[in-house]
């Protein structure tokens, strides 16, 4: 029978205040320990803890540089961190939230005080985790109304029809493929923060991608009297241009739909947004705007829910986009100020 115990990993080098945390809490939850950083970070890849307890002050690795790792991984950034520390070391709370970490107990341990934030992080952790679960099975059961929106439309057209009544049932159709296609993207951005998507690259046309988006995007761009200018290998492009790498169509058009979206609505009117692709030393693809990022965001960009001055921002987008181009194999930065603009270097190598 599997197990439903919430789990807990707790670190600190000090064998009596393990002691004292596994005895206060190995009714209620499954207990790992670790005496040392490292062990930890094996076994919070490992197990995936629901709450790791975590000692400040530890040799070769404190409690600090454990966190910074945890956020840093994919895998691991979710997983809430409480830190244990002396009370005399109350002073460094403001260096743990900075580096992720949730609260704080003290040593020596009160237990009702550490069950009380132990359960209440659970709680919150549990609430997050079901609200997930619900949205991927929302996402999945979607799909089959969908096939009726996608399917019907052909049905009807065989019927005789005018020309224009067939161009608007191609609408709907098209329209369905559409959402389709973002309720899959949104199930393997799931994945791909898990660290489970199974990447399958093969030639992608990325002009063809380009000039798709452009054409999805054409009332934001006539609104804002905005042009799109692309080059490849500093050349403008032709009906004979292309621009052909590895990767998957549908990632690269929501990744760069994103992207030129952002550009789009950051850029002043009557401007032109740069597009270059190169494939020299490796392919790049550089998005270039006039529009400048806040000071307040450049070092969160393309972190999750990361959003400034947007009304209908959710901070998905350019998030979205980092996980496609690392899941892709590539790197995405980032540059603005006020003289230059801001551009988006989107970089793959050469296999």
């Amino acid at each position: 029978m599997i197990s439903d115990k919430q789990k807990i990993l707790i670190v600190d080098d000090t064998a009596e205040n393990l002691d004292v945390l596994l005895g206060l809490l190995q009714d209620e939850y499954k207990l790992f320990a670790a005496p040392e950083g490292p062990i930890a970070l094996q076994i919070a890849m490992k197990q995936k803890p629901d709450l790791i307890l975590l000692d400040i002050m530890m040799p070769n690795m404190d409690g600090y540089e454990v966190c910074r790792q945890l956020k840093a991984d994919e895998s691991t950034k979710e997983i809430p961190v409480i830190f244990i520390t002396a009370k005399s070391e109350t002073e460094n709370e403001v260096k743990g939230f900075d580096v992720g970490g949730v609260d704080y107990i003290t040593k020596p341990f009160n237990p009702p005080a550490v069950l009380a934030r132990v359960k209440a992080h659970l709680a919150l952790k549990r609430e997050k985790d079901l609200r997930e679960h619900v949205e991927r099975i929302t996402r999945h059961d979607l799909k089959s109304p969908l096939n009726t929106v996608i399917n019907f439309p052909k049905i009807i057209a065989k019927d005789n029809l005018t020309e224009k009544q067939i161009a608007q049932l191609n609408k709907i159709s098209a329209a369905g493929h559409k959402l389709l296609n973002m309720i899959n993207l949104s199930l393997d951005l799931y994945k791909m923060e898990q660290g489970t998507y199974v990447f399958k690259p093969e030639p992608v046309e990325i002009l063809q991608i380009i000039d798709d988006i452009c054409v999805d995007l054409r009332r934001y761009l006539q609104s804002k009297k905005i042009s799109i200018v692309i080059t490849v290998n500093d050349v403008s492009v032709s009906d004979e241009s292309c621009f052909k790498m590895p990767g998957e169509e549908l990632l690269f058009y929501s990744m760069l739909a994103n992207l030129l979206k952002n550009a789009i609505e950051a850029s002043p009117k009557k401007e032109k947004i740069l597009i270059a692709l190169t494939d020299t030393n490796e392919y790049n693809i550089s998005i270039h705007n006039q529009g400048t990022v806040p000071d307040n965001m450049r070092k969160t960009f393309f972190e999750k829910y990361a959003t400034s001055g947007k009304m209908t921002g959710t901070g998905i987008g350019t998030y979205s986009a980092r996980l496609i181009a690392e899941t892709q194999g590539g790197t995405i930065t980032m540059e603005s100020s006020d003289d230059s603009g801001t551009t988006i270097l989107l970089s793959f190598p050469r296999k």
